[in-house]
């Protein structure tokens, strides 16, 4: 009972009436009014949470996967945590050049770090920006591909040499005597890299070319025609991403760990003479905090160096966005009513029962 309920209560027992005074000469209106002064004081202090974390700004990257992320902490720090949160459009250079020379946004909740590593790391050492988890904890992952149908019917299929061995096993559309390697889509720099490993694999003297295949739609599209046919496929593609979700597909080694100076030296280089086998590297992508925003909101950060998902959860997510044509913050409440047994780990319980309240 607050101290205007204790006031009224007062008035209804007894109305009109004068307070009797104490033994110590104070009256009873005194020691009401302090209590009602008690009760306004700790109604000021009590949502510290929420006072610590305040207006908080989190970027929204361009790719699903850290849209999904970016909207799925928007709703936790809201609903959980009492914060008042804005979305704010981001790329990958001009978000860690803002967040590292303004201090603006607070947070990037899936950030790619590979491009800007020794940036990062300096940018940490000197007390400018906090990493917080390794959100995708399997990392991002690149390589070739093949449909586990046809990796469960060939087991002696396990590296990309041994696939080429069967260009039968991978027709090409415009020319089923021939096997068929996908490409990257267009202008992205995983073009180049496949490109170069096509060369250095010699996959067309082993019966195959390599199809270039645009955009990610006619990729994406070219896989869903194996599946309906039941064909197999041999292509570049990438993890976290909505077909790998919907389709089940084996990545294939190269038989060579990934080899840093030669990917630099040739693989990613255009034009590359004498390209030699390498791997793909994998992309790791943490959450970044400005150093004012993790100071002052403990929980908060506490949290996001906690929270992190593999590949197979996000693809899940990512695969029923793209069947049902959800936004990203669609997608965030989907995984919040699906994946309870993952999320509610990250949090108190408290929190956890506010968030769920609020869906």
């Amino acid at each position: 009972m607050n101290g205007k309920s204790q006031l009224r209560h007062r008035r209804q027992l007894n109305p009109g009436s004068t307070l009797p005074k104490n033994n110590s000469g104070k009256t009873m209106k005194t020691l009401l009014i302090s209590a009602v002064f008690a009760a306004a004081l700790f109604s000021a202090t009590a949502p510290v949470e929420a006072a610590e974390c305040g207006k908080v700004s989190i970027a929204e990257m361009k790719w699903a996967s850290a849209g999904i992320a970016a909207n799925f902490d928007k709703i936790i720090l809201e609903k959980g945590y009492g914060c008042s949160v804005t979305i704010v459009d981001g790329d990958t250079l001009p978000t860690f050049a803002s967040m590292n020379e303004k201090g603006t946004p607070d947070i990037a909740s899936e950030y790619w770090i590979n491009s800007v590593r020794a940036l990062l790391d300096q940018a940490i050492n000197t007390g400018r920006l906090v990493q917080g988890a390794e959100i995708l904890a399997d990392g991002a992952v690149e390589g070739w591909f093949i449909p586990k149908f046809i990796a469960d019917a060939n087991p002696d299929i396990r590296s990309v040499e041994d696939a080429l061995k069967h260009p039968e096993l991978f027709p090409a559309e415009d020319d089923p005597s021939k096997g068929a390697v996908y490409n990257c889509p267009a202008d992205w720099s995983c073009q180049v890299s496949t490109t170069n490993l096509f060369k250095a694999l010699a996959a067309d003297k082993k019966g195959f070319e390599l199809v270039e295949t645009g955009s990610p739609q006619r990729l994406d599209a070219s896989i869903a025609r194996a599946f309906d046919n039941k064909i197999g496929w041999l292509g570049y593609y990438w993890a976290p991403t909505a077909i790998l979700g919907k389709y089940d597909m084996t990545r294939l080694s190269f038989g060579v760990s990934h080899n840093k100076a030669e990917w630099d030296r040739c693989t990613a280089v255009v034009g590359c003479i004498r390209p030699e086998l390498n791997s793909y590297p994998v992309s790791r992508a943490f959450t970044l905090m400005t150093r004012s925003f993790a100071s002052r909101a403990g929980p908060v950060t506490t949290y996001l160096r906690t929270r992190k998902w593999d590949n197979e959860t996000i693809n899940q997510v990512l695969a029923w966005q793209d069947e049902n044509r959800e936004s990203n913050e669609d997608a965030a409440i989907y995984f919040l009513r699906n994946y309870e047994n993952l999320w509610m780990k990250w949090v108190p319980a408290d929190v956890a029962e506010k968030v769920k309240a609020s869906l």
